[in-house]
């Protein structure tokens, strides 16, 4: 039974990816920043799958504690932890040194450990912005030099860091194939909805948002972000690949909360708020100026080398908005 390190295992596409890893057979130790979290998270696993076959231990992204005892047998590496908020961070380092640091701590002691391959989670956000391009492919990187915000900034470096590392192998023994969703939606195993997706879920069917801005995402299930990231351990063909693992049209802000009045979910906005009150907002709110910065950002996403390496289907978008919005109001129904 090949065993698998999943770092950042509380997470919500960690939890997923857990789930799939231990359905399809193997064996998965998964790290925490604290191992008080285990039983939570064990109970979030065992709603979907025996969690006979999981450990956990401690690990933090800025620190060499444990790195070398966590790699200790296992074949493969998920790094999945990397700091994730819907604000801009009055310092960006508070996002891009974990995210960077984290990334090339984990490769080396995965190096050091003999791990043949390597899954990191990477996003979208290293590659459609800070340029204009109406198609992004695999071959693009966002523009760093650009206003592009922090959390996008800290995936593009993060990832050139770890490919850097990675190509600069003496012994090309050790492969890596990066995945890159975009907004990940689709239903919980934990109770937790202050992550970024489910937060953006709750505020929705809650009425929290007073309009929709104009804001234009690709969008992908958390179950097709799981199973990719659990086929690409075992396929070969997607060594040295980055995989865009998201809808290749984007749907606007307006169209997502339309879906959810249409199921059900009344308080979805149903009004647009114009671009100058949005700038107006961000003036003060270092939520809304992450929201500011991508106004009218239109891209459509070349995924075809994913859909043929995978023989990928992916979940229809609108199946993945409810059914997110049917496990959020479950979890405040039961609070």
């Amino acid at each position: 039974m090949d065993k698998v390190l999943v770092t950042g295992a509380s997470g919500y596409i960690a939890l997923h990816c857990i789930s799939e890893l231990l359905k399809k057979g193997y064996s998965v130790r998964g790290s925490l920043r604290n191992l008080d979290r285990e039983e939570e998270v064990r109970s979030s696993i065992k709603k979907d799958v025996a969690d006979d076959n999981l450990e956990f231990c401690k690990l933090n992204l800025l620190s060499d504690d444990g790195w070398q005892d966590a790699m200790h047998g296992c074949e493969y590496l998920l790094h999945m932890a990397s700091p994730f908020i819907t604000y801009e961070p009055k310092n960006e380092d508070d996002l891009i040194r974990p995210a960077k640091e984290g990334t090339l701590r984990a490769l080396k002691f995965a190096k050091d450990a003999g791990i043949k391959k390597v899954v990191l989670t990477s996003s979208v956000a290293a590659i459609a912005y800070g340029h204009k391009k109406p198609i992004c492919g695999p071959s693009d990187w966002s523009d760093i030099n650009q206003n592009i915000g922090a959390y996008t900034k800290s995936k593009t470096i993060a990832e050139r860091a770890a490919w850097d590392f990675i190509n600069s192998q003496e012994q090309k023994n050790m492969t890596m194939t990066t995945i890159h969703p975009g907004l990940v939606f689709g239903p919980l195993l934990s109770n937790d909805i202050d992550g970024a997706s489910a937060d953006i879920m709750n505020k929705l069917i809650t009425g929290q948002f007073p309009g929709n801005p104009n804001l234009n995402f690709t969008i992908v299930d958390v179950r097709d972000v799981a199973l990719l990231h659990v086929k690409a351990i075992s396929s070969d063909e997607s060594n040295g690949k980055r995989c865009l693992t998201t809808s290749k049209d984007y749907l606007h802000m307006s169209k997502l909360s339309s879906i959810l009045r249409e199921g059900g979910y009344k308080k979805a906005p149903s009004k647009n708020i114009p671009n100058f009150i949005v700038k107006f907002l961000a003036l003060f709110s270092s939520e809304m100026k992450g929201v500011a910065r991508n106004l009218d950002r239109k891209y459509k996403v070349d995924i075809s080398e994913t859909i043929s390496l995978f023989n990928w289907k992916p979940i229809e978008i609108k199946k993945t908005i409810l059914d997110m919005a049917a496990s959020v109001q479950n979890i405040l129904e039961n609070k």
